[in-house]
């Protein structure tokens, strides 16, 4: 005896109210779809396209940034410069003027330094603080303790930050031997 083959299930009822779609609307339907994932994946490749532009442009000014940032300032010590180099081709001049040409020079790189953001600091009389003094040694001296008592070299900031810090004396305080 061979074994009979499998009977087929019965129809689900629920199967039979279910529209079933003639082949040109399928076929309708599919190239409906594919028209739409082609336009789909043609809006996607342009954006991905043009988000890759916007980074390399953004890249390109960057680097930019980065190369001519101290263009500004280089241009505000040109006149710095010129006036150093005038003094220096000068011949015979008299203690006065050569002073009077040295405090416009002066004046000319402070302006150029205020441009630019950067501030000095001469802290004396001051609260030590280590985040932009660097104390080169302690006196006694009669400002309250840890007081700047002195300033071997100024210090400066660039946008709130140290550039250099002041080189200080810092005071032990009036009773300090």
């Amino acid at each position: 005896m061979t074994p009979k083959p499998p009977e087929p299930p019965l129809a689900d009822p629920a199967d039979a109210a279910a529209p079933v779609m003639p082949a040109d609307a399928a076929a309708e339907a599919l190239a409906k779809a594919q028209v739409e994932a082609a336009e789909m994946k043609d809006a996607f490749l342009r954006a991905k396209a043009e988000t890759e532009n916007v980074r390399r442009i953004a890249q390109a000014d960057v680097a930019k940034a980065h190369k001519y940032a101290i263009e500004r300032f280089a241009e505000d010590m040109l006149p710095v410069k010129d006036a150093l180099e005038k003094t220096l081709e000068a011949g015979n001049v008299s203690l006065e003027s050569l002073r009077a040409g040295a405090e416009l020079t002066l004046k000319a790189l402070q302006t150029a330094f205020e441009r630019a953001r950067v501030v000095e600091l001469n802290p004396t009389g001051e609260k030590f603080d280590p985040t932009l003094h660097q104390a080169m040694q302690m006196v006694a001296s009669p400002l309250p303790a840890n007081a700047v008592a002195a300033v071997f070299q100024k210090g400066y900031l660039v946008n709130d930050r140290v550039l250099r810090p002041a080189l200080v004396t810092v005071s032990q305080g009036p009773g300090a031997a």
